[in-house]
């Protein structure tokens, strides 16, 4: 049996190394910065998620030499003009503490009807001078109150159309055949196995 074949994945954090990892299978060995001897806290400073994507795709380039990819995901709430957004991870503050984000989150849709909202992720894939993106998002709603304790960020209290639960309810395989991230890496898997 052939080795896996090795990429980079631009994070450090955990939930989402895991989630990759589980995605992308035994054909591949997944490195995080970790791994590459990366602990820096690479800036997010672009307006999108495909610009912050890009952000640390080039800085390991730049920094660490590897070809690699990187994500970045928002939750849109569409009766909060878009929020969070872009800084989904930082809703409540710099600390990227999720409890709080969700806790921001449920106060700011007290009362409000309208409780559809969506799940983007984009990936950005930087192989030699190439930056290729894909993308993945599902659309659901904004529960009243967090259920499970599965998954991790906003998962408690998103139910996507495609269920009658939040992502937090589910398997991980369950979670991931319908997630944006399942979504965003499928179309990476796609295009990897095709050069």
């Amino acid at each position: 049996m052939s080795r896996p074949a090795e990429i980079v994945f631009a994070t450090n954090n955990d939930h989402k190394l895991r989630e990759i990892r589980r995605i992308m299978g035994p054909k591949w060995h997944v490195l995080s910065l970790a791994d590459i001897g990366c602990h820096d806290d690479i800036p997010e400073t672009a307006a999108t998620l495909q610009g912050n994507a890009e952000i640390k795709a080039r800085y390991v380039r730049e920094h660490y030499g590897y070809d690699c990819f990187a994500d970045d995901t928002g939750l849109m709430v569409d009766a909060l003009g878009g929020a969070p957004g872009v800084y989904s991870a930082r809703y409540a503050g710099p600390g990227h503490d999720s409890k709080a984000n969700m806790e921001l989150l449920l106060k700011n849709m007290e009362g409000v009807a309208d409780r559809s909202a969506h799940f983007s992720t984009v990936i950005a894939l930087l192989i030699g001078d190439r930056m290729l993106t894909f993308e993945g998002s599902v659309h659901g709603v904004i529960t009243t109150e967090p259920s499970g304790d599965g998954g991790f960020g906003y998962d408690p209290v998103f139910k996507p159309d495609e269920a009658d639960t939040t992502f937090a309810l589910m398997s991980a395989d369950e979670k991931n055949a319908i997630s944006h991230r399942g979504r965003a890496t499928a179309k990476l898997i796609e295009y990897l196995s095709d050069i």
